[in-house]
């Protein structure tokens, strides 16, 4: 009973400081900025370009942390993460890239448009510091900062700000360029989806982490670069 009591309690210690930090991330100037943009189809297609990229490299990101891990229950539930985002999961037959390009359709985009995409300069920068995150620290860093970055699209964490980032996109898409829902297929999954990664990893976490601080410092660093690449983003929006 004490041990089961402790795991508990060692849980709702690692939910409630990812938590704070990704409610802090969601609320900062850098993310009202970028969800403060009025969607257009030329944005749109900018956006879902770039976030074409960010879904690219979040999967080689998570392929470090799985060849860094060491433990055999994490590599488990890495490759479980990593098929149902690269090979089917309820939301697609084909990966979770695929939604994208699904969705790229309602604004004009085809295939090709997503291969010749190009990164923004600071979508560069967050994705090397992301890769060096998961490649160069240890790999329960590299997980922590991870997790962190996946936790921005829980709704049930971020009820209080509109919901997650995939919710939040979603709806300035109804609202500015009158899609519905149902034509959104990328942002409907991960409003959902991205739930039941969230707390994937969360009862480990207790029990294979020893250096806290370092840990909390790789997710602060991810978030900050989290908060870059939609900088970036704003930016590019507004001048266009």
């Amino acid at each position: 009973m004490r041990e089961s009591v402790q795991a508990h309690v060692g849980i709702e210690h690692w939910k409630k400081n990812i938590g704070e930090r990704v409610r802090a991330t969601m609320n900062s100037p850098e993310m009202e900025r970028y969800f403060g943009v009025k969607m257009t189809i030329a944005r749109g297609q900018l956006h879902l370009q770039q976030l074409s990229l960010f879904v690219t490299c979040r999967r080689e990101c998570w392929a470090n942390v799985l060849a860094n891990c060491t433990e055999l229950p994490i590599k488990q539930r890495l490759l479980q993460h990593e098929y149902e985002e690269l090979v089917e999961d309820d939301y697609s037959p084909a990966g979770h890239l695929d939604l994208i390009i699904r969705q790229g359709k309602i604004v004009g985009l085809n295939p090709d448009d997503f291969l010749r995409a190009k990164p923004l300069r600071t979508s560069i920068g967050t994705f090397y510091g992301w890769k060096w995150i998961t490649r160069q620290r240890s790999w329960q860093e590299g997980l922590v900062a991870m997790m962190a970055t996946e936790w921005v699209n829980d709704d049930r964490l971020l009820a209080e700000q509109g919901g997650g980032l995939s919710r939040r996109d979603g709806i300035r898409w109804m609202k500015d360029l009158g899609f519905e829902w149902e034509k959104m297929p990328n942002f409907a999954a991960h409003s959902e989806a991205d739930e039941k990664h969230s707390y994937l990893f969360l009862p480990y976490l207790p029990g294979l982490i020893t250096e806290e601080t370092k840990a909390l410092e790789a997710a602060d660093e991810a978030l900050d670069l989290f908060k870059l690449y939609h900088k970036g983003l704003a930016e590019e929006m507004e001048r266009m």
